[in-house]
């Protein structure tokens, strides 16, 4: 792993963590999660496990740390972690059809439902209460699904020329 892929991985997360920090809380707390949005921007850039691991724990970790949601800390690193690396799967699987904008973003929208139902299950578990999860995710993720996708259709193209131009990773080209 080189160190300016490190360097562009740890912008892409604080920039994430920047939005997160901006947005309001919606419905007791919980908030659209652009940090998810920069993590599927970073994954798509570094196609690598061990890459794949750092931008997801290390999202999962600061998403946690900065969650409005009550006990969201350990929902967030669980529902971080899966949905990167079933996120990494999923481009693997789908190999050069996943550079095209359109498809990414598709792939990051189902990305952020998958987040959030593992967010919403785990946290439903973990404080053991009778949360209605069918009112959360649609008060909650199905908002930030659309929030993300529109985020990410505008943020991913910049930040692949950036990178492209920069020669930091082995951009896909759209």
């Amino acid at each position: 792993m080189k160190t300016k892929n490190l360097v562009l991985m740890a912008l892409l997360i604080g920039i994430g963590t920047a939005l997160y920090l901006v947005i309001p809380g919606i419905n007791g707390g919980m908030k659209p999660d652009f940090m998810l949005t920069m993590m599927f921007i970073g994954i798509l850039l570094f196609r690598d496990i061990r890459s794949v691991l750092v931008m997801s724990v290390s999202t999962g970790i600061l998403s946690g740390l900065f969650t409005t949601f009550p006990g969201g800390f350990i929902p967030n690193v669980i529902d971080k972690t899966v949905t990167g690396i079933v996120f990494f799967g999923v481009l693997l699987l789908l190999g050069k059809l996943a550079d095209k904008l359109a498809v990414a973003t598709v792939l990051a929208a189902l990305g952020t439902v998958l987040s959030g139902s593992i967010f919403l299950s785990v946290a439903i578990f973990v404080l053991g209460g009778e949360f209605p999860f069918m009112a959360l995710f649609l008060t909650v993720v199905v908002p930030a699904i659309a929030m993300n996708a529109i985020a990410f259709f505008i943020i991913y193209p910049i930040v692949l020329r950036l990178a492209q131009r920069s020669n930091y990773a082995p951009a896909p080209s759209l």
